[in-house]
């Protein structure tokens, strides 16, 4: 397919969107059902546009004055991709399946806008009614968060210390610019490609199939390393769900100890099985219903809660969530953590560590959330997390404190990860 299909199938898929309100992946899907023809280089081209078209929909809209998917994925292409007016013309002229997009002087003119003559809102490329919570939690740098949830996200990879180095795994690898991670000591980056490029499909790795690393954005290796589980421990993981970090802190543990990894929805555990074994993991017991975490009561060195969230630090991976958020949903999920929060305090034993974390930048799921877990449970006292960035990730670095001066908020702006939230509490002795 050449530029002008590409264009009329993005701009296909995104109707599709609005008028069915469903996940990117299952419209993208269904395109490709229905377009067979298309090529896997076509396929990851039209992705690419839809999804960078929904992280800055709202600036777009606001500067080239339409909504329509066409012009959605025009502005785009000017935006994000390079394209001057004139060159996009040229591109597409004799391109007989090219849909008809605004003139080359129309498109100027577009350019030639000053986007910080629009709304906040519009600036930020986010919900209107999430600018006071993007303000509380990162104060005046709040417009340049925001800006940055909406960039394309790297692909991270957390090499598997249980059977590899990271040197090693490096090495082994074949996708492009692969480098270590700015702060997460088992980790690789491979930064996001531009334009139609697909990311390296690392999954087909042999190194993979080997157990030597797996797919985790930096973010969430930090707060499975910040979480601190040491060699010879009991831990629970309360909200394991794939296992992500569950598998993290079995390499930090040295395949010693014990990792209790459970879920409330029992069949988000499944995957976790798979991953145990290709990774050499031993010291993981999946614990698969409620009443079977009776006999843990009390008696955990660390207890980790990967919260329910909204996801609004995901963003640059799932730009479609950002406009289906609604204060519904923020209600849901801080109800949601505020017991998971409690639940999960009974098994930390006396001394022992609590700690919390959610993929979400809204201080109501995270500094308020804490803030009232302390309120109601005095038996636990917060520790400055701070302390933890300094011992374990980086002494030099100032650590990117949240807005209670305990916790942390990690973001794309802060740290070039994932926006993250982490705290840690201590029960008294």
């Amino acid at each position: 397919m050449r530029l002008g299909g590409r264009i009329q199938a993005a701009a296909e898929v995104l109707a599709d969107l609005e008028a069915r309100h469903r996940p990117v992946p299952d419209a993208l899907r269904d395109w490709g059902t229905s377009h067979r023809f298309a090529g896997s280089g076509d396929r990851a081209a039209i992705s690419n546009l839809v999804l960078d078209v929904l992280r800055m929909k709202a600036s777009h809209a606001w500067l080239i004055d339409d909504d329509a998917p066409l012009s959605l994925v025009t502005a785009s292409l000017l935006r994000q991709w390079g394209f001057s007016p004139e060159g996009l013309a040229a591109e597409l002229d004799g391109d007989k399946f090219a849909p008809e997009v605004k003139s080359p002087e129309e498109l100027a003119a577009f350019i030639g806008k000053d986007l910080a003559e629009a709304p906040e809102h519009i600036q930020a490329d986010i919900p209107e009614w999430t600018v006071e919570h993007f303000k509380a939690a990162f104060g005046e740098n709040w417009l340049a968060e925001a800006q940055a949830l909406a960039d394309r996200a790297p692909l991270d990879l957390r090499v598997n210390t249980l059977k590899a180095k990271r040197d090693k795994v490096l090495r082994a690898l074949k996708a492009p610019d692969a480098h270590e991670t700015r702060f997460a000591p088992d980790g690789i980056r491979v930064p996001a490609p531009g334009g139609p490029r697909r990311q390296a499909a690392a999954t087909s790795e042999v190194a993979f199939a080997k157990g030597w690393f797996e797919v985790q954005d930096e973010g969430s290796q930090l707060a499975a390393l910040l979480t601190g589980a040491q060699p010879g421990e009991q831990v629970l993981d309360y909200c394991a769900g794939g296992g992500g970090k569950t598998l993290a802190m079995s390499a930090s543990m040295e395949n010693s100890g014990q990792i209790h990894a459970y879920d409330s929805d029992r069949r988000r555990l499944a995957p976790m099985v798979e991953r145990l074994k290709r990774g050499g993991v031993r010291n993981v017991q999946l614990v698969e219903g409620a009443e079977d975490l009776a006999p843990l009561e009390g008696k955990m060195d660390r207890v980790l809660i990967d919260a329910p969230c909204t996801g609004t630090g995901t963003w640059r991976r799932r730009p479609d969530a950002k406009w289906r958020l609604s204060q519904d949903n923020l209600a849901n999920r801080m109800s949601d953590q505020d017991e998971v929060l409690d639940k999960a305090a009974v098994f930390v034993k006396p001394g022992g560590v609590l700690a919390y974390v959610t993929c979400s930048v809204l201080p109501q799921e995270n500094t308020e959330r804490t803030a009232a877990f302390l309120a109601r449970n005095p038996g636990f006292e917060a520790i400055d997390a701070a302390k933890l960035w300094s011992d374990k990730v980086d002494a030099e670095t100032t650590a990117p404190r949240a807005s209670d001066g305990t916790g942390l908020l990690l973001s794309p702006a802060r740290t070039e990860t994932d926006g993250f939230f982490f705290s840690v509490f201590a029960r008294k002795a």
